[in-house]
């Protein structure tokens, strides 16, 4: 099949989309298909000729910021035709958009030009992301429904990662056929970083890890006073990624008292993130506004039992007492780790880590995805996978 995905993200920006795109690229490609990829330009100091460029399969679209209407939001002024017009007589198969804004919009047009089913994958849900556009958050939520009912009208599919995000668009009124396809990871990577992690010196405090977009709404504040309050137990916290509210955490950490308790390790490449699991034994994560967390399931494959808020994406993921916890309250959260300090347990959460994670391995998420786009383009093949919408 001929491919197009479009998306608003790519390498090297680090974040869930970028992850899931990047392995269903590799995935397909794998299979023997035809894999183009239309995103946009960061630019990192470039001229705007520069930046309209292509680079194998990837195409880049001259850009600019947007950050007023989300961080690191970027929008495309009137360029990016000719790369329209060279999608639209290469004559994709299916299109799959995996972002809502700039990248969406040329994703319609080459789709519908091209005769070609339009697949969207809904990643993120804006109702936990309110305070960037609308301090009221009734208000913020409304202009979220309606917002996502406009985009995904224009859709002949739309792919989500968990049951969660279904629930949530059939409450919006959304009456596109909705599939849960969990995003996958390449399990392999992190195995490895498991067998070369080292062992933790009996009696040492757990190394907690957090590893992710540093945003408002992941509640870090959340982890940072609660390690305040825990000085007998000296827990430490790596926290691994940069993002618009790491300058207030840093910030929150000093006037806690957390020097040499707390340590920000800043951005890292996504082709080193599995070394960085290495850093920790248990993963940590406040955040309510995840769709499925793919740091969660990393974590996991990098065999890190995991704590984290109750969630109901981490259904099926995190399971109580067998390869982590969700937690509720602070004391549930610090009993957790007490928990997690006997190393027979902490061994055998390990190993059912590497279990859990093992169902969601890249391999199986690409065959999943292959499946909806036979189904959305009508072939006989996919009904084997497929059968009608629900989950693949």
């Amino acid at each position: 099949m001929k491919i197009l995905i479009t998306t608003d993200w790519y390498a090297p920006s680090v974040n869930g989309v970028v992850t899931s795109v990047l392995n269903l690229k590799e995935k397909l490609e794998e299979q023997g298909h035809q894999v183009r990829v239309l995103t946009l330009a960061q630019n990192k100091g470039e001229s705007w000729r520069q930046q309209g460029r292509r680079e194998g399969n990837v195409w880049y679209l001259p850009s600019v910021g947007a950050g007023r209407i989300y961080p690191g939001a970027r929008v495309v002024w009137g360029a990016g035709r000719r790369f329209v017009r060279e999608m639209i007589a290469w004559k994709p198969d299916v299109v799959h958009s995996q972002c809502e804004f700039t990248t969406f919009w040329f994703a319609a047009k080459i789709a519908k030009a091209a005769g070609a089913p339009l697949l969207h994958t809904y990643h993120t849900v804006y109702e936990d992301y309110t305070h960037y556009f609308s301090p009221n958050r009734a208000f913020g939520k409304k202009a979220a429904a309606v917002f996502s009912r406009l985009v995904l009208g224009r859709v002949d599919g739309v792919i989500v990662p968990t049951d969660k995000v279904k629930r949530l668009l059939e409450g919006y009124g959304v009456r596109q056929p909705i599939w849960t396809v969990p995003s996958g990871i390449d399990c392999a990577r992190f195995r490895k970083a498991r067998r070369e992690r080292k062992e933790r010196p009996a009696g040492a405090s757990l190394r907690l890890l957090f590893l992710g977009r540093l945003a408002r709404e992941k509640n870090l504040e959340e982890l940072l006073i609660w390690m305040a309050g825990s000085r007998g137990k000296n827990y430490h916290l790596l926290v691994v990624g940069d993002g618009p509210h790491r300058p207030e955490l840093e910030a929150l950490a000093g006037r806690l008292g957390l020097y040499g308790r707390v340590e920000f390790a800043g951005m890292v490449p996504p082709e080193q993130t599995a070394f960085w699991y290495q850093k920790g034994d248990v993963f940590v994560c406040a955040s309510r506004s995840e769709t499925q967390g793919l740091t969660y399931l990393e974590a996991l494959a990098a065999g890190l039992p995991a704590v984290c808020r109750a969630d109901d994406c981490l259904e099926g993921v995190i399971e109580n007492g067998r390869n982590g916890w969700q937690y509720q309250s602070r004391s549930q959260f610090f009993e957790a780790l007490e928990k997690l300090e006997d190393p027979a347990l902490y061994h055998r959460m390990s190993g059912q880590a590497l279990l859990a994670a093992s169902r969601f391995d890249s391999g199986r998420f690409g065959e999943r995805i292959l499946a909806v786009y036979q189904k959305s383009c009508g072939t006989s093949r996919a009904l084997s996978y497929a059968g009608r919408e629900g989950t693949v």
